[in-house]
C-alpha cells in the first residue's frame, strides 16, 4: 500500500480479531518508529510491546481503553525526560504515528490511546522515573475489514483544507 493510501485508509480500530500479529510484521512496524526523526537525533523513546493478557488488562483500566483486553498487541511509547526534556513528547509521538501508518499499510488496525493512569502503567511495566508514558497504541487485525479508502467518501467528516490552512499569516476567516 502506498503511503498516501495508508494515511487515507487509517481508522481507529477498537475491535480486534484474536489472531496474533506475526513477529516479522510487528518488527517492520517497530522499525518505522526506530528510524523516526527526533530533535538533535536524541531518539528519546522506548517502546514496550505488551502481549501478556494480564498486563493488557491493567493497561485497559483507562476510561476509553477497555478494548485493550482484546487487542493482541499494545505498544507503549515512553519518552526519556532526561535525554530530551523539551522534545521527548513530540519525538515519541512522531515515532508512534509512523508506526500507525506502517501498521495500516501492513493490514493492521490501530487505535491511539491517551486514556490511562500513568502510575498504573509505570508500575505494571516497570517503567523507570526517567521516562514518561506518552501514549499507547492498540495493534492487531481488525475484527471487521474496513471499507475501501476512497477520497472524500470517509465515514467521518473532516474539514476542508481551506478551513484549516492559511498562507504567510494566520487567517481568522478560516
Amino acid at each position: 500500500m502506498e503511503v498516501f493510501e495508508a494515511i487515507q485508509a487509517r481508522r481507529s480500530v477498537r475491535s480486534f480479531d484474536p489472531r496474533p500479529v506475526p513477529d516479522d510484521v510487528l518488527t517492520k512496524v517497530l522499525e518505522t518508529g526506530r528510524i523516526a526523526p527526533s530533535a538533535s537525533n536524541y531518539q528519546p523513546w522506548r517502546f514496550i510491546v505488551v502481549r501478556d493478557a494480564a498486563k493488557r488488562q491493567v493497561l485497559s483500566e483507562g476510561k476509553y481503553a477497555k478494548f485493550l483486553t482484546e487487542s493482541p498487541v499494545v505498544i507503549v511509547g515512553c519518552g526519556d525526560k532526561k535525554t530530551s526534556p523539551k522534545w521527548y513528547v513530540v519525538d515519541t509521538t512522531i515515532a508512534l504515528q509512523q508506526m500507525v501508518i506502517a501498521a495500516t499499510a501492513e493490514g493492521l488496525g490501530t487505535c491511539w490511546i491517551g486514556s490511562f493512569d500513568e502510575d498504573s502503567v509505570r508500575e505494571a511495566l516497570g517503567v523507570p522515573d526517567r521516562f514518561a508514558v506518552v501514549a499507547m497504541l492498540a495493534v492487531g487485525y481488525p475484527k471487521q475489514k474496513p471499507g475501501p479508502a476512497v477520497p472524500h467518501a470517509r465515514t467521518r467528516t473532516v474539514k476542508d483544507l481551506g478551513k484549516i490552512v492559511s498562507y504567510d499569516e494566520f487567517d481568522s476567516e478560516t
